[in-house]
C-alpha cells in the first residue's frame, strides 16, 4: 500500500508541474486574424525563414487568382478536350506527376505533425486546390490527432465496433474512388463492387449441391433402417433408398425389389418378423445419433443444435470463434445427415441455414476486403442465410424474409436485394440436381385445386389457438429440460445423453407407424389430398368408423412428439426444431380436418355445411394439416410473414393465404400471452449471449426500466481507469497482469479527470508486445511535445479519442438506444468532459433480461467479472499504475471468461484468426 501512496503522490506532483501545459482534446479560444497575423510578425523576428515558409503557404493570405468565388460544382471534362487527358483517364492518374501525400508512421515512434508538408516547399505545380487535399480524396487520417484509433482483431467472444467498422468501410471506399479514375479505375470500382455477388452465388452453388446431398444420403440411411434394395429383376443396387429403389410402382406394397430385414434373414413368422425389423430399426436408430454425436464432439462442438441462435448473435455483433469453420461445415452436414436418419424428431431446416452461413463465412476469405470488415461480412451472412430456408422448404421468397424477420441485426433494401439472389441460385441449383426425381424442390410440396369454405374459419381459427399454446408450452418445457441438465450433476456426458434418448425415441416410434416413417415422409403423407393419392401408406384416407383408430393415433402420435421434442432439442447433435413442431401441428391439424370431415358427410343438411357442393368433397383434410403446421411454427418461433409465405410457396395456392393468416396471428397472440421469447431467443438467454434486440423498443421480451443511465453505470467511484501519462512499459504489463478488463478508459490526471479517450486491452497489449523497447520506456496517452520518439511509446494512435459520451443524467431508454441501434461497446458519461461512468453492452443486457442477482453471483469472488471492480478499495487515484473498466469485460464471463490475463502478445493486426469468426 506503501507502494501505492508514493505512486500516487508522484503523480500528483507531475500533473501539478505539467499543468502548464494544454491537453490536445481541450478546447482552445479561437484565434482571429489579427492574432494570428501579431503572431507571425513576432514569431518573424526569432525565426524569418521557417515562418515565411509556414505561414506563406496560407490559401487565404495568398491572390487565388483574381476569379470571383462559386460554390456551384465544375462541369467534368471531356477526356477528349485535351489530348493529356487521354493517357491519364487510361491509366487513372488524377494528380498527373503528383506523388501521393505519404501516410504518419504506424509504428507509435514517430513525433507527431499536425502539417504533414511543413518541411516542403510546395512548388508551381502543387498549388493550393480546395479540396484536393483533403480527407475525402484518400488521404489517410492523423491517428495522432484524431479518429476512434488504430485496431487489432477481435478476440473470442467479443463484440465488433458497428462504427469503427462502417468507418473503415467508408475510408477504404474513398480511397478507392478518388484513386481509381479512368479505364482503368472503372474496372477496378467494377472489381470491388463484384466481391460480395460473387461470394454470394458460390455460397448459393455449394448450399444447393449440399442440401441436394443431406436429402439423398439421409433418406437412404433412414429407409436403411427398415430393410434395403436388393439387385434384382428390377435392377435394384444397394445404394438405392426405398423410393428409388420402387420407381415406377404406384403402390410399394408391390414393389419387389426392396427387401425388409426380416425377409432378408428368411424369416416369416409374424412375431418374429416383427421382432427382427423392432431389433434392426433400434440399432441403427442408436448407431447413427451416437455417429452424429461423435462427429460433434471431436471435430466441432459448435456443429450442435440448429445454431440459428448463435447465427443471430454473430450477425447482431458478436464473434465466435470456430463457430463458421470449414470444420464446422464438414461436421454439420454429415452429422445432420447421420441425426435426421436415426428417427429422432429433430429436422435438418434450422441447420441448413448454419450450413449456409459456413459456407459464406468460407468464400468471403478470397476477398480480403469482405473479410477484414466484421461489418461488411456480417451483410453477407445475413443474405446467405436466406439460401439455407430456401432449400430447406423450397421457399425463395420465404427464405428472404425469414432472414429479415428472424435473423438478421441490420437489413439495409441493399441486403434483400442480395438475399434474394442467393436464395435464387440456391432453390435454381436444388431444382436442377432435383433429388427427389419428382420435381419438386421439397419432399412435402404439395398442390391443391380446391377452396374453402366459410364455415372453416372457426377450425381454423381453433388450430391457430392449439399452435400459439403448444409453442408457449414446448418453450416452457424445452427451457426447463436444458436448466435441469445444466444444473444436475449426476447425468451421464453428452454421447450418453443422446444414446439414451435415441433408444427411448426408437422404441417409441416404431410401434406407431406415424411415428416410424421419416419426419419429411409422415409430413408430405399429411399435407396430400386423398383425392389426388393412389398409395395410402398411412392409412390417412379412411372412411367411415375405421377413420376413428386413425384419429386416435394422430392426436397420441401429436402428443408422444411434443414431448420427445422438449428432450431432443438441445442434445450435443445437429438438431433444428422447425421440420418436428409442423410435423406435431400436421398430426392435430389432420386429426381436426377429418373430424370436420365426417361430421359434414354424416350432417350434410346442417345449416354450417349449406355451402358445400353436393357431389365434391366440401373439406379436405389435408389443408387443417397444412393450417396447423403454420400455427405450431409460429407458436415455437413467433414468426409471422415469413411462414405465411413459405406455406403459400409450399402449397401454390393463394386462395388459403387468408386461413394460414389467420391462424398465425392468432398463434403468435397466444404464445405472447406465455413469453414474448421464441425459442430461439430463449435459448439465446439461457446461453448468456448479449444480444440487444435492434426491434425491440423497450416494450417487448426486453423491457427498459424507466431510471436513468447512473443508476445502472459504474460510476468514476468504483471504475480503476489510466491516467495520460506516469507510465511505463512494465507498469501498463502490469495492468494487464493483475486484471482482465478489456479496455481502460483514459483521464488527464487523477484529481480533475478529464475523459481523453479509451484504449483496449488488445491494443494496448499488441503494442506492449510488438514495440521492442526496454521495461522502464515511457508510455503515454497524450500529446507530449518534448518526447523523444526513438525513446517513448506514442499510445495514441491506438487509442478511441472519441468515443461516445452521455450525460450522466441520461436516460436509459436513450442510453439502450445507442446500443441497439449503433452497435457500440461502451458508453462513457461525462459532464463537461469530467468522467462519471461507463456502461457497456453486458451491463444493458443484465437489466434488460432481468438478471441483477445473476450479475451480483457470477461477480462474486472475482472482483466482479463484469468488470465493476466494485469495493476495489484502489478508486481512480490508482490509475497511474493500475487501471481497469467496467467497459471492458463486455460479455466474457457469461461465456466462459476473458481469457488468460497474462497473455500480453495477442494477434497482429493482419491475423485473420484474429478478425475473423473462424
Amino acid at each position: 500500500m506503501s507502494s501505492n501512496r508514493n505512486i500516487i503522490s508522484f503523480h500528483e506532483e507531475e500533473a501539478s508541474s505539467s499543468s502548464s501545459s494544454r491537453s490536445p482534446n481541450e478546447a482552445r479560444p479561437p484565434a482571429s486574424r489579427d492574432g494570428i497575423d501579431h503572431f507571425g510578425h513576432d514569431f518573424d523576428r526569432d525565426e524569418p525563414d521557417t515562418t515565411r515558409d509556414v505561414l506563406g503557404d496560407d490559401p487565404l493570405d495568398g491572390d487565388i487568382g483574381g476569379a470571383p468565388m462559386s460554390f456551384k460544382r465544375k462541369q467534368k471534362q471531356s477526356i477528349f478536350s485535351q489530348p493529356g487527358r487521354m493517357l491519364s483517364a487510361l491509366t487513372g492518374n488524377r494528380f498527373g506527376s503528383r506523388s501521393p501525400v505519404s501516410a504518419p508512421s504506424s509504428t507509435g515512434t514517430a513525433t507527431p505533425t499536425l502539417l504533414h508538408t511543413i518541411d516542403t516547399t510546395p512548388s508551381d505545380s502543387e498549388a493550393f486546390v480546395p479540396g484536393n487535399n483533403g480527407p475525402k480524396d484518400g488521404v489517410p487520417l492523423d491517428w495522432y490527432v484524431e479518429g476512434p484509433g488504430r485496431r487489432v482483431g477481435y478476440e473470442d467472444m467479443t463484440a465488433i465496433d458497428w462504427i469503427f467498422e462502417y468507418t473503415k468501410e467508408r475510408q477504404r471506399l474513398r480511397v478507392l474512388y478518388s484513386s481509381a479514375t479512368g479505364l482503368i479505375g472503372q474496372i477496378r470500382q467494377l472489381a470491388d463492387a463484384s466481391q460480395v455477388w460473387i461470394v454470394l452465388v458460390l455460397t448459393g452453388l455449394a448450399v444447393g449441391a449440399i442440401a441436394a446431398g443431406i436429402d439423398v444420403v439421409s433418406n437412404w440411411l433412414g429407409d436403411l433402417k427398415t430393410g434395403y434394395c436388393s439387385s434384382g429383376p428390377d435392377a435394384g443396387a444397394f445404394y438405392l433408398n426405398k423410393q428409388f429403389c420402387c420407381l415406377g410402382y404406384d403402390q410399394g406394397a408391390k414393389c419387389m425389389g426392396w427387401k425388409p430385414w426380416a425377409a432378408a434373414l428368411g424369416i416369416g413368422g409374424v412375431a418374429g418378423k416383427w421382432f427382427i425389423e423392432y431389433f434392426f430399426f433400434l440399432i441403427f436408430s442408436i448407431t447413427f445419433a451416437l455417429a452424429a454425436g461423435f462427429l460433434v464432439k471431436e471435430y466441432a462442438i459448435y456443429a450442435k443444435h440448429s445454431g440459428l441462435p448463435e447465427i443471430k448473435t454473430v450477425l447482431g455483433g458478436f464473434v465466435i470463434r470456430r463457430f463458421l469453420g470449414g470444420w464446422t461445415l464438414v461436421t454439420k452436414s454429415l452429422g445432420l445427415c447421420l441425426a435426421v436418419a436415426s428417427g429422432m424428431w429433430l429436422g435438418k431446416e434450422g441447420p441448413l441455414v448454419h450450413v449456409a452461413c459456413c459456407c459464406a463465412n468460407l468464400f468471403t476469405k478470397i476477398f480480403p476486403d469482405i473479410n477484414g470488415n466484421e461489418a461488411r461480412k456480417r451483410a453477407v451472412l445475413s443474405a446467405a442465410a436466406s439460401s439455407g430456408i430456401s432449400v430447406a422448404f423450397g421457399s425463395p421468397i420465404g427464405g428472404v424474409l425469414f432472414s429479415l424477420e428472424q435473423l438478421s441485426y441490420y437489413f439495409p433494401d441493399k441486403t434483400m436485394w442480395q438475399s434474394f439472389v442467393c436464395a435464387m441460385t440456391a432453390a435454381g441449383v436444388l431444382q436442377a440436381l432435383d433429388p427427389f426425381r419428382s420435381g419438386k424442390l421439397v419432399l412435402y410440396q404439395v398442390k391443391f385445386s380446391t377452396s374453402w369454405h366459410g364455415f372453416e374459419i372457426i377450425p381454423f381459427a381453433l388450430l391457430g389457438i392449439l399452435g400459439g399454446l403448444y409453442g408457449g408450452l414446448f418453450i416452457k418445457a424445452n427451457m426447463r429440460v436444458a436448466q435441469w441438465k445444466k444444473s444436475t450433476t449426476w447425468l451421464p456426458g453428452p454421447l450418453s445423453q443422446v444414446a439414451i434418448v435415441a433408444l427411448f425415441t426408437a422404441l417409441i416410434n416404431y410401434p406407431n407407424f406415424y411415428m416410424r416413417a421419416q419426419t419429411s415422409e409422415l409430413v408430405s403423407s399429411l399435407f396430400t389430398d386423398c383425392s389426388l393419392v393412389l398409395d395410402d401408406p398411412f392409412a390417412l384416407c379412411k372412411t367411415g368408423a375405421a377413420s376413428a383408430s386413425t384419429i386416435v393415433l394422430l392426436i397420441f402420435a401429436s402428443i408422444l412428439g411434443f414431448f420427445l421434442a422438449a428432450v431432443t432439442f438441445g442434445l450435443q447433435i445437429p438438431a433444428g426444431i422447425i421440420l418436428p413442431s409442423m410435423a406435431i401441428g400436421a398430426l392435430f391439424g389432420r386429426a381436426v380436418g377429418i373430424i370436420m370431415e365426417i361430421w359434414q358427410h354424416n350432417h350434410p343438411q346442417f345449416f354450417a355445411f349449406s355451402t358445400c357442393d353436393p357431389d365434391v368433397p366440401c373439406v379436405t383434410p389435408g389443408v387443417y394439416a397444412i393450417i396447423g403446421a403454420a400455427a405450431t411454427l409460429a407458436g415455437v418461433t413467433r414468426l409471422t410473414v415469413s411462414i405465411v409465405v413459405i406455406m403459400f410457396e409450399l402449397t401454390g395456392a393463394l386462395t388459403y393465404v387468408l386461413p394460414i393468416m389467420i391462424a398465425v396471428m392468432l398463434s403468435k397472440w397466444v404464445g405472447d400471452a406465455f413469453s414474448r421469447r421464441g425459442i430461439y431467443e430463449s435459448w439465446i438467454h439461457f446461453n448468456g449471449y448479449p444480444f440487444l434486440d435492434s426491434g425491440d423498443e423497450g416494450g417487448g421480451a426486453q423491457h427498459v426500466p424507466d431510471i436513468t443511465a447512473g443508476h445502472i453505470m459504474t460510476r468514476i467511484e468504483d471504475l480503476v481507469v489510466l491516467t495520460a501519462t506516469g507510465h511505463t512499459i512494465a507498469s501498463l504489463r502490469t495492468v494487464l497482469n493483475s486484471c482482465a478488463y478489456r479496455g481502460f478508459p483514459v483521464v488527464s490526471d487523477p484529481r480533475e479527470a478529464l475523459l481523453l479517450g479509451y484504449i483496449s486491452r488488445s491494443e494496448l497489449a499488441y503494442n506492449l508486445a510488438a514495440c521492442n523497447l526496454p521495461p522502464e520506456t515511457e508510455a503515454f496517452f497524450s500529446h507530449q511535445p518534448l518526447a523523444d520518439p526513438r525513446s517513448t511509446l506514442d499510445l495514441r494512435p491506438w487509442m478511441d479519442q472519441t468515443p461516445l459520451t452521455l450525460p450522466s443524467r441520461s436516460s436509459l431508454h436513450l442510453a439502450v438506444s445507442y446500443f441497439q441501434k449503433l452497435g457500440v461497446r461502451y458508453v462513457l458519461f461525462s459532464d463537461r468532459g469530467v468522467l462519471q461512468g461507463l456502461l457497456t453492452k453486458k451491463d444493458c443486457w443484465y437489466v434488460l433480461n432481468g438478471a441483477e442477482e445473476t450479475r451480483r453471483a457470477a461477480g462474486a469472488g472475482t472482483g466482479s467479472a463484469d468488470g465493476t471492480s466494485r469495493g476495489g478499495g484502489m478508486g481512480i487515484l490508482a490509475g497511474a499504475s493500475v487501471g481497469g473498466d467496467a467497459a471492458a469485460s463486455e460479455e466474457s464471463d457469461l461465456l466462459g471468461g476473458v481469457g488468460d490475463p497474462l497473455r500480453l502478445g495477442p494477434e497482429s493486426p493482419n491475423d485473420d484468426r484474429a478478425s475473423g469468426i473462424l
